[in-house]
């Protein structure tokens, strides 16, 4: 599905991909965030993803022209978990909210590693 926009000039169409790129580096601007992770189910592993492959850890959905985000990050060791998380709704939900002018209506973190950052 992708998102729509009404403009006097016509209609705008925006893919879920770029959402999620846009969301994901975002993400990473965040404190104590380290990257986002991708999750192999089949054996359990979690990987740190590279910039390059930021949208494997993001998954956005649009249903009715409203965002919902799901974010698989790995945070840094020794930080609160619960203010890097609020950190990172609130910055992401209005910089998502301004570039798209949609509304975020759900954000779902997985907290998916812990690693120590030199």
């Amino acid at each position: 599905m992708k998102g729509q926009m009404q403009t006097e000039l016509g209609q705008v169409v925006i893919d879920e991909e770029v959402i999620a790129k846009y969301a994901g580096m975002n993400a990473l601007e965040c404190f104590g965030i380290v990257g986002m992770a991708s999750v192999n189910m089949t054996d359990g592993l979690v990987r740190l993803l590279k910039r390059d492959n930021l949208t494997k850890g993001v998954k956005v959905r649009l249903q009715d022209n409203k965002i919902y985000i799901d974010f698989h990050i790995i945070v840094v060791y020794g930080v609160s978990i619960a203010t890097v998380t609020e950190n990172l709704i609130q910055s992401v939900k209005y910089r998502v909210e301004k570039f798209t002018d949609m509304t975020v209506e759900k954000i779902n973190i997985f907290v998916e590693g812990v690693r120590i950052v030199d």
